[in-house]
């Protein structure tokens, strides 16, 4: 049987998000349906809503930073019970058959993955709908467990933001000893300072303002460098290990290269898209790599929000009602957000 439930869409690019009345999918047997507590606005939201990447299709409910409470469960689904805390990222659904799925890397799915807003059900052939509502369904294996200890109202923005920047600090192995630089003091580069710290590495944040210093260091930083000041640029010479460029539009990476230590990597997490030309005279000579990383895996995300919670690391958010989202949508387009919009599901009224 169907569940009636009401939530947030948008039925075109232009026009604001209104109330809408739908049905989630009938439980499967691997299914968990939960109660949506709080759920993060994303920039990727955003670009969905306004069908800045021309597949978007609508209505469309956003939200894939959902965290909630368990009501019921198909009758295969054992590894959550009514009332725990779960989670749901950016994606709701693989293959779980390719060698990726098969190795714990579901982000990296041979057949791609199911974005929990906006994607292609994989049985029903439906579109999929996010969590800006009261009530939704997810596949068990894509859900992970909030920990008791952690501020639910503040997770949300791990599942994203978080783990987009947790996955390659592992993957490069960083700790007490490393030099992480991070690009960018927004919704990724914020929480990349502080899971960076909270990891022992020494953080240096490079910015083109003077006045994100500050900000940079109550974070976590224990560096910061004016990237427009060529003197500070080039006392940072081979200084770096990684450097996680989050910056989200396109821009020129050439700067940064000099800045990585001999086999030092710069790893793009917020730009998708064209780069300007690269000058490889230094990427070879000191063999340094560019790489990129999209979000975490399952095990990664849950890894991540047990991390935050024996560190005490979360995310700034500013928490919002359901009906000021066209405002945080206008916001976080001027980038007038310190550091993510998390929105408070009990004040949409309905199932």
């Amino acid at each position: 049987m169907t569940h009636p439930t009401i939530g947030y869409a948008a039925d075109s690019a232009e026009g604001p998000l209104k109330e809408l009345k739908f049905e989630r999918r009938a439980l499967r047997p691997t299914d968990v349906g939960f109660e949506v507590l709080y759920c993060g606005v994303c920039h990727t939201d955003l670009h969905m809503k306004k069908n800045d990447w021309g597949v978007t299709k609508y209505p469309l409910v956003p939200g894939h930073e959902v965290v909630g409470r368990v009501v019921d469960a198909g009758s295969e689904a054992k590894k959550f019970k009514a009332g725990d805390l779960v989670a749901v990222g950016y994606f709701c659904d693989s293959c779980l058959s390719c060698d990726q799925c098969g190795r714990e890397k579901e982000q990296l799915c041979r057949k791609g993955t199911t974005p929990t807003s906006g994607g292609v059900d994989r049985e029903s052939k439906e579109q999929t709908q996010g969590g800006f509502s009261k009530y939704t369904v997810v596949k068990e294996h894509f859900l992970v467990r909030v920990p008791s200890n952690l501020d639910a109202s503040r997770a949300a923005p791990l599942l994203c933001a978080g783990v987009t920047t947790y996955s390659p600090l592992r993957k490069y192995n960083i700790g007490p000893k490393s030099r992480v630089g991070v690009v960018g003091i927004g919704g990724l580069g914020h929480i990349a300072i502080k899971l960076a710290a909270a990891m022992g590495a020494e953080v240096t944040v490079l910015s083109r303002s003077s006045d994100k210093e500050k900000e940079a260091r109550a974070l976590g930083a224990s560096k910061f460098i004016l990237s427009k000041d060529k003197k500070e640029m080039e006392g940072a010479a081979a200084s770096l290990d990684l450097i996680l460029d989050t910056v989200p539009v396109k821009h020129d990476i050439n700067p940064y290269m000099p800045l990585l230590d001999v086999e030092g990597t710069l790893c793009i997490v917020g730009h998708i898209g064209m780069l300007d030309e690269i000058n490889t005279m230094g990427l070879v000579m000191g063999r340094k790599s560019i790489s990129g990383s999209p979000v975490g895996s399952i095990a990664e995300t849950q890894e991540l929000l047990d991390f935050c919670a024996e560190k005490n690391v979360l995310p700034e958010c500013e928490m919002i009602r359901m009906d000021y989202i066209n405002k945080a949508f206008e916001r976080l387009e001027n980038s007038d957000v310190r550091y993510r919009f998390v929105i408070d599901m009990s004040s949409l009224d309905g199932k």
